[in-house]
């Protein structure tokens, strides 16, 4: 579509790719109060902006660069507390089986002494049993011996004196006889 300017301006004798001059004039002096307003309001306002999210930017790295330095000595200190903590543990547990050892030690010493008691006792009393069974037996062989003797002999034997002779004679060749037999 040709315009009614283009067909006057061709009439004119005008270049149409040439502008005018009163265009390129307030064309510029609009550009300028452009440039102007821009470069006193809007780019101190973006300047403004920028600088303010570049701080609060660089904080946030600041105070995430300091959260993760206190991360990091908390973790060395928790590391440190849990290797105190198994050390202490082990400790523990050492000196828990050192006692039970030391106790085991000394229940087992305890029953040792306690065996060896016993058994003197028990050797004594056995003893002691044993010298009275051998009274016993020689009181009663004596007794036996001399009412033998007194049957065969025809005589009774009532005397003390002489009964514990005969008795005392008798368990003396007993004990020899036995004796003889023991050694071959």
């Amino acid at each position: 579509m040709i315009t009614a300017e283009v067909i006057l301006a061709a009439s004119e004798g005008a270049n149409p790719l040439i502008p005018n001059w009163w265009e390129i004039l307030v064309t510029g002096v609009a550009f300028a109060v452009l440039l102007y307003v821009v470069k006193k309001f809007i780019a101190p306002a973006f300047e403004k902006s920028y600088t303010d999210r570049v701080e609060a930017i660089e904080g946030g790295i600041e105070k995430a660069e300091e959260a993760q330095a206190e991360a990091n000595a908390l973790l060395e200190q928790y590391k440190a507390q849990l290797s105190e903590a198994r050390t202490e543990a082990n400790s523990i547990r050492e000196t828990a089986r050192e006692e039970g050892a030391q106790i085991l030690a000394d229940l087992k010493a305890k029953a040792a002494e306690e065996s060896a008691r016993i058994t003197a006792q028990a050797q004594v009393q056995i003893e002691s049993e044993r010298v009275a069974a051998v009274n016993s037996l020689r009181i009663e062989v004596g007794t036996l011996a001399t009412s033998l003797a007194g049957k065969i002999v025809g005589e009774a034997l009532d005397d003390d004196a002489r009964s514990n002779r005969v008795v005392e004679r008798f368990l003396s060749d007993l004990e020899n006889q036995q004796n003889a037999g023991v050694s071959n």
